[in-house]
Formats: C-alpha cells, sequence, structure tokens
C-alpha cells in the first residue's frame, strides 16, 4: 500500500501502531463483546455508534463521522451534537471522505466537510481527513467485485485505512459489521474483502449472530 494511502499508521493521532486494535460496527447481535472492546489500546467506532456504553464496551478512542450527505446534515442542525457521550468520550475524530471543492458541490450540496470541521473545532481533538489515494485505492480493491463504480461505505473505507498499519501488527478485531444497510453501498463486494482480510491474518473477525442481524 503507498505510504500516502494511510494518515492512520504509525501510531497516527494516538492510534497504536502496533498494538491491538478494535473496530467497532453499528450491527445488532454483536453480542457481550464490551470487555474485550475495552481492552484494546485503540477502539474505533461509528457514527452515531448506538451500542457505545452498552454491550460493545465505553471506549472510544476514534470517532468516524461519515461527512457527506443527509446524515451529516442532520448532525449539524443538532444544536446538543457535541454533548453525545460517544462524541464527547472519543479523543480523536475520522472523516471518511476528502472534502470536494466548493464549485462542485452545487447545486444542491452533499459535502459538509467544512461544516463538520467547524463544528468539531470547539472540542479541540484531531481530526483526521481520509485521502483521495484511498478512495482510489478502494475502486481497484472493490471495481473487479462489481459491474458499476462502487461507493465504498465508511466501514470499509476506515478499515482499509486502519490496515496500512505497520508489517507485523497484531490482527485487528473487528465486531459489528453485518455487511448491510444503504442500498447504494457495495456490501458484497466488501464481505468478500473482509474474508480475504481475515484470511490473509490482517484481521479478525467477529460477526453478528445470524439470529439477531
Amino acid at each position: 500500500m503507498p505510504p500516502d494511502v494511510d494518515p492512520l499508521s504509525a501510531g497516527g493521532a494516538g492510534l497504536p501502531a502496533d498494538g491491538s486494535l478494535a473496530i467497532v460496527g453499528n450491527a445488532p447481535g454483536t453480542g457481550a463483546c464490551g470487555a474485550a472492546i475495552d481492552a484494546a489500546d485503540g477502539v474505533v467506532r461509528f457514527n452515531n455508534a448506538p451500542s457505545f456504553g452498552g454491550g460493545t464496551g465505553q471506549r472510544v478512542t476514534h470517532l468516524a463521522l461519515v461527512n457527506r450527505g443527509g446524515q451529516a446534515r442532520e448532525w449539524l442542525a443538532d444544536g446538543n451534537f457535541l454533548k453525545r457521550p460517544v462524541v464527547h468520550a472519543a479523543q480523536a475524530f475520522i472523516l471518511p471522505f476528502p472534502m470536494l471543492p466548493a464549485e462542485h458541490n452545487v447545486p444542491e450540496p452533499i459535502c459538509w466537510t467544512r461544516e463538520m470541521l467547524a463544528l468539531l473545532q470547539p472540542l479541540g481533538r484531531p481530526v483526521i481527513l481520509l485521502p483521495e489515494t484511498l478512495h482510489r485505492q478502494a475502486h481497484t480493491l472493490l471495481g473487479p467485485r462489481m459491474t458499476e463504480r462502487p461507493n465504498p461505505s465508511t466501514g470499509f473505507l476506515v478499515t482499509l485505512a486502519l490496515l496500512g498499519r505497520p508489517a507485523g501488527a497484531r490482527p485487528a478485531l473487528v465486531y459489528g459489521f453485518g455487511f448491510a444497510g444503504w442500498p447504494g453501498h457495495p456490501w458484497a463486494a466488501e464481505r468478500a474483502w473482509f474474508a480475504e482480510a481475515e484470511a490473509a491474518g490482517r484481521i479478525r473477525v467477529h460477526p453478528p449472530s445470524p439470529i439477531e442481524r
């Protein structure tokens, strides 16, 4: 992987360069894994993180927040967003999509990066913006599995970035990835990539219960 793809590697912004890492998605049915997640050196969660403080534990070092589309717009309109427990607890934030030039964000805005940066600025914590090179890498990996240009999910993009850690780092522990949700994401292709990454020893996936998923 090119060295400029992953700004999270080598312990960037407080993530462990070679320590234990838990990546916690939001699929239901994750089970009682809170103790294992809280024991990790780094704990990455996503968006509204509905299981935070419950079955998936009490810790979050990095919170990934989607910075395009309606979800980001809702957060910007929420005057209590910064008071949410998971936002308040996060030590750093990850924005998965590069900032669109202003002239490309019209007539209907889809990119809220500038606004999200301004919203988070009073917290005084690092904000990591994943680069365009990472997105090109994601398209290269997912494209052969599809008949159209892929639109990767936040979970896929952040996991791909995190796997740029140094060779020899212990496998990242992945929880709560159900590979379902908004139909615009290539869930089948992403699931296949996660399976390959696990087979290569880069991650260890703890899938949600099929009954509760």
